[in-house]
This record gives C-alpha cells, structure tokens and sequence, in this order.
C-alpha cells in the first residue's frame, strides 16, 4: 500500500494532464511488459480487416483497451524503415507532449513509450510512421530537438534488432528443451540456435531470433525477470549485437572444421579414433546441423554380434530432418568397463561418420 501510494504521487500533475488529453482526444493507450503504445492494428488483426469498419472503434476487453489505429489506414504494417528511436526524453514527459509533437512531420502509425513501475518514461520511446519519407522528417527536424530548456532529444534510425542472445545455459540444455520453453515464455519466435559457449566453459549460449524488434524487446524483459530453469548462476539475455554474432560464427566455424577434419581422417571409424567425448561429439554435429538448417538428428544403435574376447559388433542408423537421407554403417567397441556403454560407444562413432559426410556434402 506505502509502495503504491508513493508511486500514485509521483509526477502527478503530469500525468494529470496527459488523462486530460486523453479524454479529450479520445485516444486510449496500451500500457503492457513496460510499454505504453499508441496506434498499430489490434492484437490478432491486420490493418485492413480494421479497414473494413470504423477506425478507432474497435473494443477490446475493458481490461485491455484497444490502442486507436490511424484513420484511414489500410494494408500490412509499414516496413521497419519507418521507425525512429527517441531518447534523452525528461522521465516526466508524456505521450500528450510527445504524440503531437511527432505527429506534426508526418503520419504516425504507431508511437511506443518505455515506462518504469513507477509512472516515469525510461527517457527512451519509437515512432513508427506510416512512410520512410516520414521518419526521415522526424530525425530531420528533432534530432538535437530541444523539448524543454536544456534536455536536447535524440532522434535517429532504429536498428530494428531482432535477435537476443542467452549465455550460460546449462551445458545439458537439448534443442527441444530449450524450444519448449521459449514457447511458453515468449512470442513471435522465429527460430532457436544452441551453441557450445566460446566465452565460458562447460556451459552452452543461445541465439533467439523474432519476428519484429518487439517482439524480441518484450522477449527480453520476460526472460530477464522471469525464472529460467534451464539457465546456471550465470545466465544473461543480452542483445545480439554484430560483434558478437561474429565471434559465435568464428567459433562455430573453428570447432566444425577441426572435428570434420579429424573425420576425414579415419579411413574406418574405429574405438581407438575416439578422443574426443561423445558430449563434444554431439555438441559438434548438432552445430554443423544447425548452421545448414538441419535439425537435430536422432540415433538408433542396434548390437548384432558380440565375440568371446568382449568386441561387440553394432549397427547404428541417424536420421536427419531436413537431410535427403538416413545414414547408416557398422562399427566394433569393446566392452571394457570403463563407464561408458557400448551403446554410447556406438553413437560417438557414428557421430564421427556423420560429420565426416556432412562434412563432404554440404
């Protein structure tokens, strides 16, 4: 109750006025995972099924008002090109100030407001205008803008990222796993990559990627503040920036080279070939699958013979979806009593094959 009430008086007369506003104007905003918005078509309806009736009329559930659409709009939304990032906004400024303001250069389709719990801006919004022509009015006229005496905005392009990255999973987190709980999470997701982690070891990262910057921005905040199982102590979700896209792709490309060259090597896969683990086996493989837009392949190992000295002949055969073909072959392992079954034994060498063909066709 103490902490409401604090932050019911926060900024009062501001916001005040911006309830006045919006009485007056009759726009309704939007405030959801710490953004308020304004405009964009409805959740689940495109511009034109809105073109169809009366813009701006639309209701939603009296718990979650429908945002007015620009009059007249009809068609998709605009493309990323027309969208401006504002920042350095005073904490106490609001959409009555901001909404006109940007409106006044050209044609808002929707306009974004970062808030924190308490009622403030985070000092950072997006406008997203109805043509690129518009945006580049925008940034023209109010970048260095000056919306009171002293506090100068920026307006720039946005970047428009779509692509988190998550460091310090746990190194027994599986494609699947990991899919199934963004899932649940999230929205918009329009694919997941797992990565052994070049920055700490054992420990895996993964490269998320979504369908529109808010998409990913409010992926963020959820994953940031929500308890993530499949992350150790250390788990981070940071944005994917180019510099660390590159390095991810160097290490991916280190890693499959040196395994597929070692796959080369063997004429007949064989037990004494296998120094590295099958952990790393598999971790390499599932990489290479990945970055040809394979899925993860899935194992079936069969003995078919064992001798008396303990050698055990199996048969192994892995399924690819997305390969043309299954892919399948004989080994022998020893049964040796060092922890690791004859069946794990198995797949590592057919791990090896694996890399070893994949390596040579695609």
């Amino acid at each position: 109750l103490l902490l409401q009430t604090w932050t019911n008086g926060i900024n009062e007369a501001s916001k005040m006025a911006l309830l006045a506003w919006e009485r007056e104007t009759g726009i309704e905003l939007v405030q959801i995972n710490g953004q308020r918005r304004y405009g964009g078509p409805p959740p689940g309806m495109s511009g034109e099924q809105l073109g169809r009736g009366a813009l701006g009329a639309w209701q939603g559930s009296p718990q979650a008002p429908c945002p007015r659409v620009p009059t007249g709009w009809v068609g998709g939304p605009p493309p990323a090109s027309t969208e401006v990032y504002i920042t350095r906004l005073p904490q106490d400024i609001y959409e009555n100030t901001l909404i006109p303001l940007f409106e006044s250069v050209g044609k808002l389709y929707e306009f974004r407001l970062m808030m924190t719990f308490s009622g403030l801006n985070r000092g950072f919004a997006y406008a997203r205008y109805a043509s690129p022509q518009d945006a580049r009015n925008a940034i023209t006229t109010f970048h260095r803008f000056q919306v009171r005496e002293g506090c100068a905005i920026v307006v720039c392009r946005s970047t428009q990222k779509r692509e988190l990255i998550v460091s310090g999973l746990d190194i027994s987190v599986s494609q699947q796993e990991l899919e199934a709980m963004l899932q649940t999470v999230t929205e918009g997701i329009l694919s997941v990559t797992l990565h052994a982690s070049p920055y700490q070891r054992p420990a895996k990262v993964a490269v998320l990627k979504y369908r529109s910057h808010e998409a990913a921005a409010m992926a963020k905040k959820a994953l940031m503040e929500g308890n993530l199982r499949l992350g150790g102590a250390g788990m981070r979700v940071d944005w994917l920036d180019p510099q660390r896209k590159q390095k991810l792709q160097l290490w991916e490309e280190e890693l499959s080279s040196s395994w597929v060259h070692r796959g080369k090597s063997l004429a007949v896969p064989g037990p004494a070939a296998l120094t590295p683990s099958l952990q790393d086996l598999l971790e390499c493989l599932n990489i290479l699958c990945w970055r040809h837009r394979l899925r993860t392949p899935l194992f079936i190992t069969k003995c078919i013979q064992v001798n008396s000295d303990g050698w055990q002949q199996f048969w192994y055969q892995v399924v690819i979806p997305g390969y043309h073909v299954p892919i399948s072959g004989f080994t022998w392992v020893l049964q040796d009593g060092e922890g690791q079954s004859e069946h794990e034994k198995a797949k590592a060498v057919a791990a090896l094959h694996i890399l070893r063909v994949l390596g040579e066709s695609l």
